[in-house]
């Protein structure tokens, strides 16, 4: 489980909790990285640019996300959606995690990446939108179809994405939060 938000005061910091209660409650062993208390550093720098393509790279500053990544077999991202698409942390996170030689190849010769994360066959998507799902739509949800087309395709071929949202969450109500939690438990518990 990968969670990004800088306030562990914010109805995200609920949601994690819920998410991470149902996959106990379901039996599942969690590893959870949270970027900001981590202090992940999300530039994708220069040099990460220039050597891109390299086979040799050192990346020692993000080995425990690799080793994380590789492990498991589904892979869970709790978020806030900003500006139609994840914050930039988690944003850097995939553009420096989600790299050549761990989530995909190029093989000599040829046009198209081969992908390497096999082993993921789920990933489930638990954010939340200040605006409404109609808004969302209209901008075309970029977060979504970056999650459900570019990064499960590097996964294995059967992986299969989820999406569960909270639209409006910054006029909801105490109700509407306490059933989208129990939602978020619900279907992480299945």
């Amino acid at each position: 489980m990968v969670y990004c938000h800088p306030s562990r005061e914010a109805f995200n910091a609920a949601v994690l909790d819920a998410a991470l209660e149902g996959l106990h409650e379901g039996g599942h062993e969690v590893r959870v990285t949270d970027l900001y208390a981590s202090g992940f550093d999300p530039v994708f720098s220069a040099t990460d640019h220039a050597n891109h393509l390299a086979d040799d790279v050192d990346r020692a500053d993000i080995a425990g996300h690799i080793e994380d990544l590789r492990w498991c077999e589904s892979l869970v991202l709790v978020y806030p959606t900003w500006w139609a698409g994840q914050p930039a942390m988690l944003k850097g996170w995939i553009d420096r995690v989600w790299v050549n030689g761990v989530a995909w190849t190029l093989p000599p010769g040829r046009r198209r990446v081969r992908p390497l994360l096999r082993s993921i066959r789920r990933i489930t998507v638990v954010t939340t939108h200040g605006s409404s799902k109609l808004i969302n739509a209209l901008e075309g949800e970029g977060g979504k179809r970056m999650v459900t087309r570019s990064m499960r395709m590097l996964c294995a071929c059967t992986c299969r994405t989820h999406w569960i949202a909270m639209y409006t969450v910054d006029t909801s109500t105490e109700l509407q939060r306490a059933q989208f939690l129990l939602r978020v438990r619900m279907r992480l518990a299945a």
